[in-house]
């Protein structure tokens, strides 16, 4: 290089350093600070304290001992007023050596969990930073650990979510796969896991889900088994809603496409497979007559709360339930004397079908003071009271006029919708919106004609016609809100936004009929059904959700339904429960071919919904028609007859209570003197005549009678006769006066 090129190098080196440096030559801002050096030392010395810490946990944190699991004590269950009910807790496990697992189940549990098991080093590093980020921002349960961290966590270690215990879990795990084989653990993990249905390891499960041995568990079986693991109780596929059954399913094809991917399975063997449904939940002995329901329903909830199965499992809970033992006993006993001791099986098939289940709550804080849920959880493991297969039929019409007075509802030509508000009564009359008829016109029982009819009495007699035709005046999708509101499913089967709604044809159970008219009965503020009362364990107790608060309709909406529904029982199907002196509200229901019957009833301090299920052999819905020997079985019948009978003794003779009501219809008030409807409204009128002259051409609704081709018109459902054995009295009951029926109620002008 000659000096003219070395001048001009120098001179390039002198300005490019000038243009980083300030005036005084000194480098300025952060480049005081970081460099690309200083960077990469920060770093290294990040990394070299993290490597250091992490070697001096290593060598403190040694692998402890197994956890209590195994010995665990027993879970305390007691009744509301202290006395014990149940003591459950032995753990349902069998370890088997992996042996005697078939090589390809065991694969299944690898395809699942952790595919790279048999090479990993017995920790995910990514996995274990997600849920450690994860636990610090509260996010709960998180997955991403391999087959030997679970295994840990489920034999040395407990279920809690923080950071230190995934710290241990990680070192821990580091070290048992550097002390045990991979079979070991894998046996360990799949010994030592909960498959739900209280079965703790895979023998148990096995036995669970599909009687039988491990040994003798398909690969189809084995894929299901290991399916459960990611949720024991929302996959038991025999208890699932659809959702469930969907996601279950997904695992499963999850783990046979997994097990394909890592040559453990044939493509055309795996292309061959079926779904393997399991069999029926068998109950753990012990928890015969209604206590198995309890505590399944109480595990349940307490699951629900945030208390995990595997907590419940490793026992050392006292849990008080709500169960009054006086209550429950009578509960009992009604069932038994008004229906279950006339039932002869062996002679009358039918009556092998009939199934009960009934929930009575109080209105005031949602405490489940008696429940029965069937014979006994050791002979019909389904809860009857937790069970929302079977339609609510016409116990779901208080729910519309609900909706009714709470969004202020009108008819059809401008009326608001009130109990002396007159509608067509005629079977199959067509159902109308602002468009015309909308293709639904449902029979009334026995296709009986009432002409114009008010809504009280229609509600007395469980109108079809009007109901159907009230349903679509309010707008489905509110009466959906409201009915949702209560304490409805809103994801119950059948609960489709269409004029059929109206007569009640989408799921419920006992208990949600019972929070729904238990929010009634509490003047709109929400009731929530609980059966448990507390749960403590060392001195903690799990925090339980709030069961009541919260207006969700108005108290004057709430209160005019009660009041109609008094009507009911002073003078319309559900009169068999009328008692001398005690204030009464509530609503018969039976349901298209008589699968089931109901009566949903209250007094102000109580509330019970009894349903009446035919089910046969595999759970099919048959019909109730001549259960005892008799015919059609309403909700008038036996589950009015069971309903009057519990009540009358867990009440105790406490008939002077009253509704206090702030409303200004329905049976609470006398209603307005007869007069002559003034138009011809196609659906409706407010007025309410003393008598329902038969329709004629100058009715006030349009067209009595059904059109040449009818709409579309399912079979009879939802209205009731009185009872089901007895032929009821020709002359009504006077109507007794406001003392007399239990009302109180407050005046307040028309708007």
């Amino acid at each position: 290089m000659g000096r003219a090129e070395e001048r001009r190098a120098r001179q390039k080196s002198a300005r490019r350093a000038k243009k980083g440096a300030g005036k005084s030559g000194k480098k300025t801002g952060i480049r005081r600070f970081f460099t690309w050096k200083m960077v990469l030392g920060y770093f290294l010395s990040m990394g070299l304290l993290l490597i250091g810490a992490f070697l001096v946990l290593y060598f403190m944190v040694d692998v402890p001992n197994a956890n209590a699991l195994a010995t665990a004590e027993a879970n305390v269950y007691k009744y509301s007023d202290g006395s014990i009910m149940a003591k459950t807790g032995k753990i349902n496990r069998e370890s088997v050596p992996l042996s005697k697992i078939p090589k390809e189940v065991q694969h299944t549990f690898v395809a699942a969990e952790n595919k790279d098991f048999y090479s990993d080093p017995g920790v995910s590093f990514t996995g274990t930073a997600r849920g450690i980020v994860n636990t610090l921002l509260g996010r709960g349960k998180q997955g991403g650990s391999t087959i030997t961290q679970q295994y840990v966590k489920n034999y040395y270690l407990s279920q809690e979510q923080t950071v230190s215990r995934k710290l241990k879990e990680l070192v821990i795990s580091l070290k048992v796969d550097q002390q045990q084989s991979k079979d070991d653990i894998l046996a360990g993990y799949i010994n030592t896991s909960y498959y739900g249905r209280n079965a703790y390891g895979i023998q148990a499960a096995a036995r669970a889900y599909y009687d039988k041995d491990v040994g003798e568990l398909s690969v189809a079986q084995g894929a299901y088994l290991a399916a459960l693991l990611q949720a024991p109780s929302q996959y038991d596929y025999s208890v699932a809603g659809p959702n469930g059954k969907r996601l279950v399913e997904q695992r499963w094809n999850y783990v046979l496409d997994n097990m394909v991917d890592k040559h453990w399975l044939d493509a055309g063997e795996r292309k061959g497979l079926t779904f393997p449904k399991p069999i029926e939940p068998r109950p753990t002995s012990g928890l015969d007559g209604q206590t198995g329901y309890f505590v399944e329903v109480a595990k349940q909830e307490l699951v629900k709360a945030g208390v995990s199965e595997d907590e419940l499992a490793a026992g050392g809970w006292t849990i008080t339930l709500n169960i009054d033992k006086k209550k429950q006993k009578a509960l009992e006993k009604a069932v038994h004397n008004q229906l279950t001791s006339k039932l002869k099986p062996k002679t009358r098939a039918v009556d092998g079908h009939a199934q009960v289940g009934a929930v009575s709550v109080n209105p005031k804080n949602g405490a489940i003071v008696a429940m029965y849920g069937g014979a006994g959880a050791t002979k019909h493991w389904t809860n009857n009271a937790t069970r929302e297969d079977y339609q609510p039929a016409s116990t779901f019409k208080p729910l519309i006029l609900a909706a009714a007075l709470e969004n202020d509802s009108t008819t059809q030509d401008g009326q608001p919708i009130r109990a002396n508000t007159v509608y067509d009564g005629d079977s199959k009359h067509p159902v109308k919106d602002d468009g015309g008829e909308v293709g639904f016109a449902p029979p009334n029982e026995d296709n009986k004609d009432y002409g114009p009819i008010n809504v009280q009495k229609a509600m007395n007699n469980s109108v079809n016609s009007v109901f159907a035709q009230m349903a679509v005046d309010v707008g489905l999708d509110k009466v959906k809100k409201t009915a949702t509101a209560l304490g409805m499913n809103s994801k119950a089967g059948g609960f489709d936004v269409a004029p059929a709604m109206s007569l009640g044809v989408m799921g419920a159970s006992p208990k949600d009929m019972a929070g729904v008219y238990a929010t009634l009965d509490n003047h709109g503020e929400k009731v929530t059904p609980s059966i448990v009362k507390s749960a403590e364990k060392g001195g903690e107790s799990a925090e339980l959700p709030d069961t009541t608060g919260g207006e969700v309709i108005s108290r004057t909406a709430a209160d005019s339904v009660t009041s109609v529904l008094t009507g009911v029982v002073d003078e319309g199907t559900g009169s068999a429960v009328r008692q001398k002196g005690q204030a009464m509200a509530g609503k018969t229901g039976t349901s298209d071919e008589n699968k089931s019957a109901w009566f949903t009833g209250y007094t102000p301090d109580l509330v019970t919904s009894v349903g009446m299920f035919g089910e046969a052999k595999g759970g099919k819905q048959v019909t109730l028609t001549g259960t005892a020997g008799g015919g059609r079985v309403n909700g008038g019948g036996f589950p009015a007859e069971i309903w009057a009978a519990y009540m009358g003794s867990a009440l105790d003779g406490a008939g002077a209570a009253k509704f206090d009501l702030d409303t200004d219809m329905g049976a609470a008030v006398p209603p307005p003197s007869s007069t002559t409807p003034s138009s011809t409204s196609p659906t409706s009128k407010s007025t309410e005549p003393t008598t329902s002259p038969p329709p004629t051409s100058e009715s006030p609704t349009a067209s009595s009678s059904p059109p040449t081709t009818p709409p579309t018109t399912p079979p009879t459902t939802g209205g009731e006769s009185p009872t089901n054995t007895t032929t009821p009295p020709t002359t009504p009951p006077t109507s007794p006066s406001l003392d007399t029926r239990g009302l109180r109620t407050k005046q307040r002008g028309h708007g």
